[in-house]
């Protein structure tokens, strides 16, 4: 692990190579012709076992920490290049997300990898038996634009824990973030163990080409049917991290905290987050005052001008703004709605009488647009969720035990959320990750490392003494009595 840039080099395929001769290069342009060989290479290094020892993977978790803290400045300002994001949001959902899993990781990885003794059933006894927790070799991570650099460098973490090398995919559309992590990683990081590739569709077709043991994908659903299909013509187990329509049921809006914590976890990231609340499903008569503090609120938050607001975002792009513009048009302005395509700006906005079969309902809004939906009870706003895929995370606002029980009970999500938007993803010990077409496994702590590990069965039994006799063929009856007795 250099603290410098070096010039390094590419190797053929070859298990017996030295260790220090798989060197790889640290930073790829958009050259497929060479993705074959850094792949095989990190496949090369697997074989040596580098990354296997905790002390190594602890030398990288803190590699990675020292990254961060040398740099913080050059990522929020990259952030800010590609996102218009805030320094304070930029450093509370980038960077201080990605260093709570480094310390979370450092605290618990020792007991992560440990083995796990398993019970023997007194039939196959005497035996011993444990779960040993494996690397599974190399695993790619291909990032997303809405977070660049927690999306790629949270499940890195995981990665790391799990003793495996890692190829690093950033968005292309997020041009300065992904720049910075190709020039930094490498500088922190033992480049044999992992390796950034920078490139667009075409650069992300060719890895999919290539043989991992794992594939980490954040994204959209349909990017994500296309690395699922790749995955399995090589038989490769992947991770999913998508999105959906989350709603948000809210039965009471008297109180002034659920229009704040909604105004929050919406237009935060100028609402490009996978979490946030997608739609509000107003219950009963809760819509009308719903819509006055939510416009409150907004101009609490971010002012009279909100697009001039230092703390609210913009746009990834003109596509995506051009998409939201046209969301628009599918309902009710009551809050908001202004736009300027020269900055990629739009207004936080609120909408109502919106046509449930409009683009704005029927996919994923990924901007800082909020519908609020009007319906007459707990009931319907369950029926009207299970109508629809199943979301990544569920919101119900309320204080009644009773109707959250209920709400978990009857809603298929990736996570159920009472009250407090978003802040799950900030607690190390859950496991985030979607369901159904929100998404497939779980990362963060723990979870991280179990899902980019093989839980390997390992059992062991003495041929001292051969306890086994009575299963041996023939069978008698006698034979036959005792093995039914014993199992």
């Amino acid at each position: 692990m250099g603290t410098t840039e070096k010039p390094h080099h590419v190797v053929a395929s070859s298990s017996s190579r030295a260790l220090s001769e798989l060197e790889l290069p640290e930073v790829v342009a958009e050259a497929p012709a060479n993705i074959a060989e850094i792949v095989a290479s990190m496949h090369d290094v697997v074989a040596t076992r580098l990354a296997h020892p905790r002390r190594f993977r602890a030398s990288q978790l803190k590699a990675l920490e020292r990254m961060l803290e040398a740099h913080e400045q050059d990522f929020l300002d990259a952030l800010a290049d590609d996102l218009g994001k805030s320094p304070v949001e930029a450093r509370m959902t980038e960077v201080d997300m990605v260093r709570a899993e480094i310390d979370h990781a450092q605290l618990h990885l020792s007991e992560w990898m440990e083995s796990k003794a398993v019970k023997v059933p007194l039939a196959l006894q005497p035996a011993a038996a444990k779960i040993e927790p494996q690397p599974l070799g190399v695993v790619l991570i291909i990032g997303a634009w809405n977070y660049p650099l927690q999306l790629v460098l949270a499940p890195l973490v995981a990665s790391i824990a799990a003793g495996n090398v890692t190829v690093i995919k950033p968005s292309e559309l997020a041009p300065s973030t992904s720049a910075l992590l190709g020039r930094l990683i490498p500088q922190f990081m033992d480049h044999r163990a992992c390796a950034v590739i920078q490139g667009g569709a075409s650069t992300s077709t060719h890895l999919l080409e290539q043989h991992f043991d794992h594939i980490f994908y954040t994204g959209g659903e349909r990017v994500g049917k296309i690395v699922a299909r790749a995955a399995a013509e090589q038989l490769t187990p992947v991770t999913l991290e998508l999105g959906g329509k989350s709603p948000a049921v809210v039965m009471d809006s008297s109180s002034s905290a659920v229009a704040r914590r909604l105004v929050f976890g919406k237009f935060m990231n100028a609402g490009q987050t996978c979490v946030a609340p997608d739609y509000v499903l107003a219950v009963g008569d809760t819509d009308q005052n719903l819509e006055k503090q939510l416009g409150k609120v907004i101009t609490a938050f971010y002012g009279k001008n909100p697009m001039a607001s230092r703390d609210y975002g913009r746009i990834v792009n003109t596509a995506h703004f051009d998409r939201l513009v046209a969301c628009l048009d599918d309902g009710q302005i009551v809050v908001g709605g202004g736009h300027d395509r020269d900055t990629l700006k739009i207004e936080p906005t609120v909408i109502i009488n919106v046509d449930p079969d409009s683009p704005l309902m029927r996919e994923e809004i990924f901007g800082p647009i909020l519908p609020i939906v009007a319906v007459d009870s707990f009931d319907a706003a369950v029926r009207f969720i299970n109508a629809r895929p199943n979301p990544l995370v569920a919101y119900l606002f309320s204080e009644n035990p009773r109707l959250q029980s209920s709400f978990g009970d009857q809603v298929r999500a990736g996570a159920i959320v009472h009250n407090a938007p978003s802040l799950h993803l900030a607690v190390p010990g859950l496991p985030f990750g979607g369901v159904g077409a929100s998404g497939m496994g779980a990362y963060h702590g723990r979870h991280g490392f179990e899902r980019l590990s093989q839980m390997r069965a390992v059992m062991g039994k003495t041929t001292v003494i051969d306890t086994l006799k009575a299963v041996y063929p023939p069978y008698t009856w006698a034979k036959a009595k005792l093995i039914k007795r014993l199992l």
